[in-house]
This record gives C-alpha cells, structure tokens and sequence, in this order.
C-alpha cells in the first residue's frame, strides 16, 4: 500500500502527464531534493525557488493568469501567514473579474505537529484558510483521498489550498484503498518511485500505469458509523478519533466519525444527516483553541 507521500507524488506525476500541470516548485521542490518529505521527487516540470514565501505565491498567481497551470508549495504552513494578502488576492480575481479571470492554481501546505519541529514547523493554517474568500480548501486522512482530492485540486479552474498533515505522510492506506495503477507490493512501488539516498544524479523513477481518481471537493465520508454520537474531523484527527470510537464502543457509545476532507465548501448536507440520527456533535481538529 502507498503511503500517502508516495500518493500525493503520483498524483503530480499524472497531473504533470495528463492533466496539464506545467509548473511545480517551492523550496527545494525540485531535484536533486525532491521536497523536504520527498513529495516532488522525480517529478519532470518541479523546480526550486528562493527561500521566499510570497515570491512563491505571487509566482504562482503570475503563472495561472498567464495560461499555466502551477502547483505551488510552501514548506511548512507556518510562513504561509506573511502571504496571506496574495492569497485574496488569487481567490478574489474571478468574482473581481465578473467571471472573465480564472485562477487555476493548487497551493499545497504540510500542516500540523508530527515531526518535533517546535514553535515554527508545527502551525496549522486550517482556520486561516478558510477565511480567504474564493479557496477551496481540502485535507486528507489517508493516501487514497490524497490522491483523488489533489487530482480534482488540479482540474479546478480556481485556486485550491491542499493541506497535507504531516503526521500522516508516512502511513500506509488500509486494504482496499489502494491507489488506482499502484502495484501491489510495496517494496515494488518504493523502488520504483522512491528515490536512493546519497548521489540521486542519475535517477529516474520507473512510474506505474496509473489511472485518475476525482474525489469530489466538498464530499464527505463517513470513516466510521455510529447512532449516538456525531464526530466532525479531517486530516490527521481521523484515524485517532476513529480508533478512539472503538474503544468507547466497548462500554456501549456508538460515534460516528464524519471525515469531513474538504474545510471548504464543507458537506452541510452529510453533516446534517449524521446530526439528525446522533443529536450530539463533537468537533475534533488541531487547529489553535482561540479563534478556531
């Protein structure tokens, strides 16, 4: 099973080969790094930019407006907030316009603690994003919506802001959600799209035949079902709220856990459907407790 580093990488390999992606870059995105998780990694249209946040966004404006179709990433979400102007500035160019401007951008983010990175590589940008008129914003909780939400990312002809948690880019998916084209041995995939360590000069991945997969932007699921009890998450609370509800079932609460993938436009309609059979609502998320 890919780990959702491995999907998220194939997903640019296909929207770099069938979908049109002409540029990705940001902070050592390109060779011979290929991302500081290794999410670009042999990767034919990823090139590195300045240690330069707005350059990056204001680039990435630049390029949409002029016909391109640019995924973008800043390192860590943590220098996302000094951008946060140009971020309006993308979402609000096709109501400004009257409908004639599209801004066909992705800007992906790792967000979250995880990796023991203190006070500035472990922000969460989740309750900022949501507050830029015009985005489209989107988590994953597992390799599988990684893929097929950055696929429907890439189609948008509006910029969308791809959260990754970074807590989960090195989990596997579950059986059963395996990602479309993915051979089925692990160590298979990892030599084929994982670069070595130590001279990577010379390195070509060997892609497989990979299929495209759309996960509708504003769909939830639901990752566990239950009667007496509503649980509202996304990206990495899901797998611990879900493993916290089967716990409590053995003493009799039976929750539900409504993964929600996109923070906006949320699923209303799937959020009210699971409130009106449980009559109790819990939110779960990692963002700060002030102004969340």
């Amino acid at each position: 099973m890919a780990t959702m580093v491995q999907a998220i990488r194939m997903a640019l390999h296909v929207g770099e080969t069938k979908l049109g992606v002409t540029d990705i870059f940001g902070e050592d995105v390109g060779p011979p790094l290929g991302g500081v998780f290794t999410a670009t990694q042999g990767l034919q249209t990823a090139w590195n930019t300045p240690l330069d946040e707005r350059g990056i966004v204001g680039t990435a404006i630049g390029l949409a407006l002029a016909g391109r179709k640019p995924v973008a990433e800043i390192q860590f979400c943590d220098y996302a907030f000094n951008t946060i102007d140009l971020l309006k500035i993308a979402g609000n160019t096709y109501w400004s316009s009257g409908g004639d401007w599209n801004v066909p951008l992705v800007m992906m983010t790792p967000v979250g603690a995880g990796i023991r990175g203190s006070i500035y590589h472990s922000h969460s940008f989740d309750a900022q994003a949501t507050r830029i008129p015009g985005w489209k914003i989107v988590m994953p909780s597992n390799p599988l919506d990684a893929y097929g939400l950055l696929l429907s990312a890439i189609q948008d002809p509006n910029p969308v802001m791809f959260l990754v948690p970074k807590a989960l880019l090195r989990v596997k998916g579950r059986p059963g959600e395996e990602i479309p084209g993915e051979p089925g041995n692990d160590k298979v995939l990892s030599t084929m799209i994982d670069a070595p360590l130590g001279d990577r000069t010379k390195w070509q991945p060997e892609w497989p035949v990979l299929e495209e997969l759309y996960i509708p932007i504003g769909k939830a699921r639901i990752a566990r079902a239950g009667s007496q009890l509503t649980v509202l998450t996304y990206g990495r609370n899901v797998p611990m709220c879900v493993a916290a509800a089967d716990e409590l079932a053995v003493d009799g609460i039976d929750a539900e856990i409504v993964d929600l993938r996109s923070l906006h436009p949320y699923d209303w309609d799937a959020i009210v459907e699971s409130v009106r059979k449980t009559r109790r609502v819990l939110c779960v998320n990692e963002d700060t407790e002030i102004t969340n």
